[in-house]
């Protein structure tokens, strides 16, 4: 029988203090992957605009974030805080833009997968201010990553070519399987860029914020200069569309709108906050790639897409040893001082606060 005292240790322990925030965690990507994929079989159904579809989602987001955080209110943000905020903006347009059309052209699989090659950012940290010893793990790492984009790209998620797979590919599946093989690396390019854009918007705003209410603030404002970004080329897709008489209308689905508002941009966001927080897992870490894996499977699964597991598996056993190689940091550094330096983060650490990146 327990003592009150070995209760209150086990209460008063890491993990159990942690296990709400990883339960909060797993559910808040788990949410946030679904509505990818609800983003993706809306876009291919109806032949919507992306960038037109995600500007639609950013305004009424932009919105939310601006009401909830008041930027306008508290201490006074300075210049250097807002004029990077603003820039950030740009980058986070572009990043959605690219991803938009990655999501659409790769499939959601792929387009998640390659979010996490914002991995390389810790390869060039390791070049400009790492050991020689560590600047090789990191090279490795990035070698590793590029075999497992390529994996990818070959199509060995997929049941219809992955080498790990018996099933015959006869009939519909012999189109399916040209689609696949015209994709090719050329065609990851495209996430692959998205994902080292949405790693940048993370280390500038972290660079700039040195608060976590700040941080909130800058983000309100970064995602409002985003959808003032986007506006211009949401129009321009909504005129040429409707001129050239291609499909310029945007049907509303309540579930792909409101899904990837609610959880794909606004949640995630406080999700990730938290997780960075309180467990210390920043986006471009093997573990969030192991939850993010955990939620591919079972949404692979529920839409019944062409998935092979064990492929998959590979692909995501190579890529989190290429992310843990490329993002580690001196061993010795990270077990001293756990304030100086975030233990699952390697993108220019040495040269930024402790605050988190901020993820979306």
């Amino acid at each position: 029988m327990m003592s009150p005292k070995q209760i209150s240790d086990d209460r008063g322990s890491p993990h159990f203090r942690h296990t709400p925030f990883q339960i909060i965690h797993l559910i808040g990507n788990f949410f946030r992957i679904w509505s990818v994929y609800s983003m993706y079989r809306y876009l291919n159904q109806t032949g919507a605009p992306v960038v037109l579809f995600l500007f639609c989602c950013l305004v009424p987001s932009s919105i939310i974030f601006l009401i909830l955080q008041k930027p306008w209110k508290g201490r006074a943000l300075s210049n250097q805080q807002i004029v990077p905020s603003l820039i950030n903006g740009l980058i986070t347009a572009l990043y959605f833009i690219l991803w938009g059309k990655g999501l659409k052209s790769c499939g959601p699989l792929r387009a998640i997968l390659s979010e996490y090659s914002g991995a390389v950012l810790g390869v060039l940290s390791g070049v400009l201010y790492g050991r020689r010893g560590h600047v090789w793990k990191k090279v490795g790492g990035l070698i590793a990553m590029l075999v497992a984009l390529f994996f990818l790209s070959q199509g060995w998620a997929t049941s219809s070519l992955s080498p790990f797979s018996t099933k015959d590919s006869t009939g519909i599946k012999e189109e399916e399987v040209q689609t696949e093989q015209a994709l090719g690396m050329m065609g990851m390019m495209v996430p692959v860029f998205a994902g080292i854009l949405s790693a940048l918007r993370r280390v500038i705003a972290r660079r700039v914020s040195l608060k976590n209410q700040q941080k909130k603030r800058l983000h309100a404002i970064t995602i409002t200069s985003a959808t003032c970004f986007l506006f211009p080329l949401a129009m321009w897709d909504l005129i040429i569309g409707s001129s050239s008489g291609k499909t310029s209308e945007l049907p509303f689905s309540a579930w792909a709108f409101l899904s990837t508002i609610v959880f794909g941009i606004i949640v995630i966001f406080y999700v990730d906050n938290i997780a960075e927080e309180r467990l210390h897992m920043v986006f471009s870490s093997p573990r969030h790639l192991m939850v993010a894996g955990v939620c591919i499977i079972v949404m692979e699964l529920a839409y019944e897409m062409d998935f092979s597991l064990p492929g998959f598996i590979v692909c995501c056993l190579v890529l989190g040893f290429g992310i843990f190689e490329a993002t580690s940091l001196e061993r010795s550094k990270k077990d001293s001082s756990l304030k100086s330096e975030d233990p699952s983060n390697g993108i220019l650490g040495n040269d930024f606060d402790t605050s988190p990146i901020l993820p979306i």
